[in-house]
Protein backbone atom coordinates (compact mmCIF):
# COMPACT_ATOMS: atom_id res chain seq x y z
CA UNK A 1 0.00 0.00 0.00
CA UNK A 2 1.10 3.54 -0.74
CA UNK A 3 1.82 5.92 2.12
CA UNK A 4 2.20 9.01 -0.12
CA UNK A 5 0.18 10.15 -3.14
CA UNK A 6 3.31 10.02 -5.30
CA UNK A 7 3.67 6.27 -4.60
CA UNK A 8 0.19 5.43 -5.93
CA UNK A 9 0.22 3.60 -9.26
CA UNK A 10 -2.09 1.49 -11.43
CA UNK A 11 0.78 -0.73 -12.58
CA UNK A 12 -0.20 -4.32 -11.84
CA UNK A 13 1.61 -7.62 -12.17
CA UNK A 14 0.71 -11.25 -11.59
CA UNK A 15 3.33 -13.98 -11.49
CA UNK A 16 5.94 -11.57 -12.86
CA UNK A 17 3.85 -10.57 -15.88
CA UNK A 18 2.69 -6.98 -16.22
CA UNK A 19 -1.10 -6.89 -16.78
CA UNK A 20 -1.65 -3.13 -16.39
CA UNK A 21 0.90 -0.61 -17.61
CA UNK A 22 0.70 2.97 -16.33
CA UNK A 23 1.60 5.42 -19.09
CA UNK A 24 1.01 8.74 -17.34
CA UNK A 25 -0.26 10.07 -14.01
CA UNK A 26 -1.52 13.51 -12.97
CA UNK A 27 -2.30 14.25 -9.34
CA UNK A 28 -5.37 16.49 -9.30
CA UNK A 29 -5.74 16.88 -5.52
CA UNK A 30 -3.65 15.87 -2.52
CA UNK A 31 -4.66 15.34 1.08
CA UNK A 32 -6.70 12.88 3.12
CA UNK A 33 -8.82 12.50 -0.03
CA UNK A 34 -6.72 12.55 -3.20
CA UNK A 35 -7.79 12.45 -6.84
CA UNK A 36 -5.51 11.11 -9.56
CA UNK A 37 -5.93 10.90 -13.34
CA UNK A 38 -4.21 7.89 -14.94
CA UNK A 39 -3.52 6.96 -18.55
CA UNK A 40 -2.86 3.22 -18.77
CA UNK A 41 -3.09 0.08 -20.88
CA UNK A 42 -4.43 -3.38 -20.10
CA UNK A 43 -2.73 -6.48 -21.44
CA UNK A 44 -4.78 -8.50 -23.92
CA UNK A 45 -4.10 -11.99 -22.59
CA UNK A 46 -5.13 -13.61 -25.89
CA UNK A 47 -2.57 -11.71 -28.01
CA UNK A 48 0.02 -10.73 -25.41
CA UNK A 49 -0.17 -7.14 -26.66
CA UNK A 50 -1.33 -4.11 -24.73
CA UNK A 51 -4.74 -2.73 -25.68
CA UNK A 52 -5.34 0.93 -26.63
CA UNK A 53 -4.91 3.42 -23.77
CA UNK A 54 -7.68 4.13 -21.28
CA UNK A 55 -8.10 6.96 -18.81
CA UNK A 56 -9.15 6.49 -15.18
CA UNK A 57 -10.06 9.01 -12.52
CA UNK A 58 -9.49 7.50 -9.09
CA UNK A 59 -10.16 8.80 -5.60
CA UNK A 60 -8.08 7.61 -2.69
CA UNK A 61 -8.67 8.02 1.03
CA UNK A 62 -5.81 7.95 3.50
CA UNK A 63 -6.62 5.78 6.51
CA UNK A 64 -4.20 4.52 9.11
CA UNK A 65 -1.32 6.06 7.14
CA UNK A 66 -2.10 4.27 3.86
CA UNK A 67 -3.99 5.33 0.73
CA UNK A 68 -6.85 3.06 -0.30
CA UNK A 69 -8.88 3.26 -3.48
CA UNK A 70 -12.31 4.68 -2.62
CA UNK A 71 -13.81 5.06 -6.09
CA UNK A 72 -12.89 4.99 -9.75
CA UNK A 73 -14.29 5.86 -13.13
CA UNK A 74 -12.77 4.59 -16.36
CA UNK A 75 -13.00 6.53 -19.60
CA UNK A 76 -12.97 3.66 -22.05
CA UNK A 77 -11.91 5.48 -25.22
CA UNK A 78 -10.23 8.64 -26.43
CA UNK A 79 -13.50 9.54 -28.22
CA UNK A 80 -15.32 9.49 -24.87
CA UNK A 81 -12.50 11.60 -23.34
CA UNK A 82 -12.78 14.19 -26.13
CA UNK A 83 -16.55 14.39 -25.62
CA UNK A 84 -16.03 15.00 -21.91
CA UNK A 85 -13.50 17.76 -22.69
CA UNK A 86 -16.02 19.35 -25.05
CA UNK A 87 -18.71 19.34 -22.35
CA UNK A 88 -16.38 20.64 -19.64
CA UNK A 89 -15.25 23.46 -21.95
CA UNK A 90 -18.89 24.35 -22.61
CA UNK A 91 -19.78 24.27 -18.92
CA UNK A 92 -16.83 26.46 -17.98
CA UNK A 93 -17.99 29.25 -20.31
CA UNK A 94 -15.01 31.30 -21.36
CA UNK A 95 -12.65 28.94 -19.57
CA UNK A 96 -12.43 31.02 -16.40
CA UNK A 97 -10.85 28.82 -13.74
CA UNK A 98 -13.13 28.09 -10.81
CA UNK A 99 -16.06 30.11 -12.12
CA UNK A 100 -19.36 28.85 -13.43
CA UNK A 101 -20.55 30.23 -16.75
CA UNK A 102 -22.04 33.67 -16.16
CA UNK A 103 -20.50 34.00 -12.68
CA UNK A 104 -18.85 37.38 -12.44
CA UNK A 105 -17.87 36.84 -8.82
CA UNK A 106 -20.08 39.68 -7.55
CA UNK A 107 -23.05 39.26 -5.21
Amino acid sequence: MATTVDEITVNYEEEGKQLVKELEKEILTKGAWSTILFKYQDLDKATGEFKPPKIAIRRYQKRNGEYRNASKFTISSMAQARKMIEILDKWSGDGGEGEAAGDDGED
